[in-house]
C-alpha cells in the first residue's frame, strides 16, 4: 500500500542516503567538496559543515536557487466561475420523500444513499428537483463545488513540482517536528522541490530555505515518457501521487490533481482511449447496498474504460486522494478545460495512459 500521509515520523537513530535534486549547472566538484557527508549530516543536521541536514557547501548553492525560485515556473488557470454556477446542487440529508408540489402530497422516496440532485426551482422552503418533484430544504443540503485549479507547464519546470495536501508546519530539518511558530503552509499550495532525503523510508523535500515537508504531505508531478502508440493530445494519471498531466506530443501542457478509485474500486492501470464524451451525464450505482449512489448532471465526461470516465465532480474536494468508485474525479474548472482542450486540437478520443509512480504502503 501506499504510505499514509498523515504519518507523523520521529527522527531516527540511523537515516539513510540523501539523493539531490539539484538544479542542472550546480558545478560537480562541490559534491566532493571537503566536510561531512550526507548521512552525517542527516544524523547531525546543523553540526559542523551542515546546514538543515545537507552538507554546507551544497546548501548554500541551493540557496541562491531557493531564494530566486520560490515558486514553481507554472501558470494558473483560472477558476471558471460560470461552470461553477451554471448548476445548482443540494445532497439528500433526509428520508429521501419527494412531493408533487410545495406542501403537497408524497409521490416517491429516493433509495437512501450518497445522492444529490439538481435544483430547478425554489419556492420559500420547498425546492424543485425535477418536473412534478418537490423536497423540502431541510432535507437537503448546499454542494459547494471545489475551486481548486491546476497550471499551465508553458516551459519545463525548473525544479520537480508538488501540491500540499495537508496543511502543514515547515521542519528546518529531515525528520524534523514541524515549527509551529512558523506560518503553516496551506493545502493545495505549490511548491519547488530543490532535494529528497529519505529517512527510513520515507522521502523528505526541502522546498524553500531550510523548510522540509514530508512525501506524505504533497503530491508530486512526474512527467512520462510518449509511448509511440499514442498521438496527438493525450492524459497521464498517476494514480500513487494522484496527479493528471496533458501532453501535446512529448511536450507537458497541463497538471493537476485528480481523485482516483478507492481501495474496493481501484482504477485500472493501463493505455486506453476515450470512447464517449458527455457534456452532463447522470451517475448511479450500488443499487440495493448501503453505497448507492445518484449523482445528476455530472459535467464533462469522457469514457475511456468501458463504464470508467475521466469527469467534472461537484460533490467533493479531496483532490490529491482516492475518493471514487474508480472514476478519475477532477474540479469542473479542470474538468471543462481538459474536455475542450483535446477536442478543440483535433483529438475527439484522445489517449489516457493510467499508471501508477509507487506502491501505498503503510506507516
Amino acid at each position: 500500500m501506499r504510505h499514509h500521509r498523515l504519518q507523523h515520523i520521529a527522527i531516527p537513530v540511523v537515516a539513510s542516503l540523501i539523493v539531490l535534486g539539484i538544479a542542472a549547472g550546480f558545478a560537480a566538484h562541490h559534491a566532493h567538496a571537503a566536510g561531512p557527508d550526507h548521512a552525517a549530516c542527516l544524523q547531525d543536521p546543523n553540526g559542523p559543515g551542515c546546514i538543515a541536514g545537507l552538507p554546507s557547501v551544497e546548501y548554500q548553492n541551493l540557496l541562491d536557487e531557493m531564494l530566486l525560485h520560490p515558486d514553481p515556473n507554472a501558470r494558473p488557470l483560472a477558476v471558471n466561475m460560470d461552470e461553477l454556477a451554471r448548476f445548482a446542487f443540494r445532497r439528500i440529508v433526509g428520508d429521501g420523500t419527494y412531493y408533487d408540489a410545495p406542501n403537497g402530497n408524497p409521490i416517491g422516496v429516493i433509495e437512501e444513499g450518497f445522492n444529490y440532485v439538481t435544483v430547478t426551482n425554489i419556492q420559500g422552503d420547498w425546492i424543485q428537483i425535477n418536473d412534478g418533484q418537490w423536497m423540502h430544504g431541510n432535507q437537503l443540503a448546499v454542494a459547494r463545488p471545489s475551486q481548486f485549479a491546476g497550471v499551465y507547464l508553458d516551459e519545463d519546470l525548473l525544479y520537480p513540482m508538488a501540491w500540499v495536501l495537508v496543511p502543514s508546519y515547515p521542519s528546518a530539518y529531515p525528520g524534523a517536528a514541524g515549527n509551529q511558530n512558523l506560518p503553516i503552509i496551506e493545502r493545495y499550495t505549490r511548491v519547488n522541490i530543490f532535494a529528497t532525503a529519505v529517512i527510513d523510508g520515507w522521502e523528505w523535500y526541502l522546498i524553500g530555505p531550510e523548510t522540509w515537508i514530508n512525501q506524505t504531505n504533497v503530491a508530486r508531478v512526474l512527467v512520462v515518457e510518449h509511448s509511440p502508440e499514442i498521438k496527438g493530445r493525450w492524459f497521464s494519471i498517476d494514480l500513487f501521487e494522484q496527479v493528471l498531466i496533458a501532453y501535446e506530443e512529448d511536450r507537458p501542457v497541463f497538471t493537476t490533481l485528480i481523485s482516483s478509485g478507492l481501495p474496493d474500486w481501484e482504477t485500472n492501470e493501463g493505455t486506453f482511449k476515450v470512447w464517449s464524451r458527455q457534456v452532463n451525464g447522470h451517475m448511479s450505482g450500488a443499487e440495493g447496498h448501503s453505497d448507492f449512489y445518484s449523482l445528476e448532471n455530472v459535467p464533462y465526461v469522457m469514457y475511456y474504460d468501458e463504464a470508467i470516465s475521466l469527469h467534472g465532480t461537484y460533490w467533493h474536494d479531496g483532490f490529491g486522494y482516492r475518493h471514487s468508485h474508480g472514476c478519475v474525479n477532477m474540479t469542473i474548472t479542470d474538468s471543462y478545460w481538459a474536455f475542450n482542450w483535446s477536442r478543440d486540437g483535433g483529438y475527439d478520443t484522445p489517449y489516457v495512459y493510467v499508471y501508477s509512480s509507487g506502491e501505498y504502503k503503510n506507516g
